[in-house]
This record gives structure tokens, sequence and C-alpha cells, in this order.
């Protein structure tokens, strides 16, 4: 994640909406992947600084201040290419539902940042294809059996099916995601890691179920064929393999192949994203920078690509020695609280040559990536 520059030159990072220096509003610009100031032209309309076009507030914006990007002057659709992708938002009836989805945003938008940097597509529903990726955020449905006490009726599992993303909203509750997090003995539980686990269902399907890529998959992941719910089933009622820390790159990832793909997917983008926060800081370990894990647009071959990843994880490595001491200073849980066995490490060097694989197929398209009918 970069940080970006005010006209003012004032540091700006991606959640701002407004300027704390010179008070412009500000928006981000999916399509440069900047965040912008605005100022306001002869006409009314709203001009970046960054590259002086027009553009409109989201409709999530500028009605609930939800978000904050923004939409092309000259494009007919009233939301930005993440609001968009909406199917279901929480009931706003219920006054702290706008809290809870405010967080949500925040985090979808930090996913949709991730894939628009690596040069993944975005490609919403449609009736041509009904499959494309799409958001819901919904809640359990409370029911009052007995006077006061409360029951669940209807639990709401996060998941993806068909592209559909689904999101417990009590999982934006920090106290609520705490507890279920203690509940299911897990050390890092994130809202921003839900969506980055459920966009690798999205991406299995867009990127390895039809491809020739699925052999080398089923060689390190296991056989996605095998039954689902059995390996479900046998999870929760036995827990993960007793071994699993030598083989998979969490307890979760053990249950089945596609979980195990899920994981692995989360884990690379957590490093991607914080590898390209370090860099943007100008971070240095033993007089090394941290250097920047985002490909540039252009063909490279598998030597590179192999080469690429290894520094890639060495940084890694030497970063999150560094986080978890800061952490341990501080009298707080680490930061990043894995170790990566060298088969979980095969398996996060084939998300990378999958990445890098697919960035190459659209080297000649900048923004692959922004494909939202």
């Amino acid at each position: 994640m970069k940080t970006f520059t005010c006209q003012c030159t004032n540091t700006l990072h991606f959640a701002n909406s407004q300027c704390v220096s010179c008070g412009l509003m500000l928006g981000f610009i999916a399509d440069e992947a900047k965040l912008s100031a605005f100022t306001t032209n002869q006409y009314g309309n709203l001009q970046a600084s960054c590259n002086g076009k027009l553009y409109r507030k989201c409709k999530n914006y500028a009605d609930h201040n939800v978000c904050n990007w923004m939409v092309s002057f000259d494009d007919d659709n009233e939301y930005c290419i993440s609001c968009r992708l909406n199917e279901v938002i929480p009931n706003l009836a219920e006054p702290e539902n706008l809290t809870l989805w405010f967080r949500l945003e925040q985090a979808k938008r930090r996913l949709l940042y991730n894939v628009i940097r690596l040069g993944l597509p975005i490609e919403g529903k449609s009736p041509s294809n009904p499959t494309g990726l799409g958001f819901a955020f919904l809640q359990d449905e409370i029911e009052d059996q007995y006077g006061n006490e409360l029951t669940v009726k209807n639990f709401v599992t996060t998941g993806h099916a068909s592209g559909l993303i689904t999101i417990n909203i009590n999982e934006a509750d920090h106290s609520t995601r705490i507890d279920m997090r203690e509940k299911m003995g897990e050390r890092y539980r994130t809202l921003v890691g839900h969506f980055r686990h459920e966009s690798g269902h999205y991406y299995w399907d867009r990127l390895i179920a039809h491809s020739d890529k699925i052999t080398e998959f089923r060689r390190l992941f296991g056989d996605e064929r095998s039954s689902y719910v059995d390996s479900m089933q046998k999870y929760y009622k036995h827990g993960p393999s007793n071994n699993w820390q030598n083989v998979w790159v969490s307890a979760y990832a053990s249950m089945h192949p596609w979980e195990d793909w899920a994981e692995t997917w989360a884990h690379y983008l957590h490093m991607i994203d914080t590898l390209e926060t370090a860099n943007d800081f100008d971070f240095s370990l033993a007089g090394i920078k941290i250097a920047n894990p985002i490909p540039s647009n252009e063909i490279h071959d598998q030597v590179f690509i192999a080469s690429s990843f290894t520094h890639l994880f060495d940084n890694w490595c030497q970063l999150t020695k560094a986080l978890n001491g800061l952490n341990r200073s501080m009298g707080l849980d680490d930061a990043y609280p894995f170790v990566i066995s060298i088969t979980a490490l095969d398996k996060l060097r084939f998300v990378h040559e999958v990445i890098s694989s697919k960035l190459n197929s659209d080297y000649i398209c900048p923004n692959p990536a922004l494909v939202t009918d």
C-alpha cells in the first residue's frame, strides 16, 4: 500500500477523504491507482489535481460517506468500481450498521487495490457473466422467542459461491471478531483477511480451475475433487491434522485443497501489501532497502519470476522478524504469528507464479483489472 501526496505536498493515506493540511476533498482514482485532491471548477464540477480530469463522488461517498472512490465524469454508473460490485449492503435502518458497513468497505477497497496493482481482473456480474465478482454483506437473523431472550434464527456464514463473496457483518465488530478468534483457537483473524481469503476462491475459479495449472495445483495442494462436505465435517469434529504446521500455512488450510489455496492466496496478498507499504516508507533492514514486490508491466521469463519470489520472501522474513520484535517491545501480540514450512513456501511460490503468469499474458493492457460491466 502506497502513500500519496496532496497538491499542498502533505502526505495522504489510502483511506483519507480530506487533506488535514489544506482541507481539500480527496478521492481515489481506481484506473490510475492514485489518491488525489480535488477542487471545484467554474462549472461546479470536481477536478482532480493529479491529472486535471473531471470526476464525481461515488454515490456511497456522497450519500453515506462509506467510500472515498471517484467515478469518471462521463461514466453513467453512479457507483465506483468497488461499490458497483455490491449485491447486498447492510440494513441501514439499524444505526450501528453504518459503522460496520464503513469498515467492510474499507477492507474491500484494500483488497481491490491489491488486485488492481497485481493486474488481476475484476469482472462484475452481468447477464453474460453470472459468476462475476459480487459482494453481499449480511447479518444474522435474530428472533425474540422467549420474551427478552434473543436467539439466532439464521446464522450467516462468511464464504464464496459462484463469484458472490458473502461476509457476516459481525466480522466488522471488533469485539465479536476477537471473541470468534478465541473460540476458533486462531492467532490471526482480520476483516481484510476475510476478503483476501474469499477472493482466493473467486480467483481459483478464474485462474486455476480450467487452466493448464490444475495438474501442478493438485500436486501441491491435493485433489480438490474430494468431498468438501466430508472434509469440513471431519475438520470441525476432529480439528486440523496433527502435523499441519509442516504442510499448511494455517490450521484451517488443512481442511480441504480449496481452503489451502484460499489461505495461501490470502497470505500472499498479506505479504504483497505489507512489503509495498514498507517499501513506500523506505524501510531498510541491515542496510538493505525492502524492495517493491509489485511487478512491472512487462514480460518476465521463468527465471526472473522464480528469483523475484526468492527475493520477495527473503525481504518478508527480515521484515516480519523486525515487526514481531517491535510488537513485543510494546507488549503486543506478534504482528506475524506464522512459521512457513518448506511445503507451504512452495505453495506461496505457486501463487506468485500464477499471478506473474497472468500479468505476463496481459502486459499489453496495463489495467486488465478494470472490467466491471
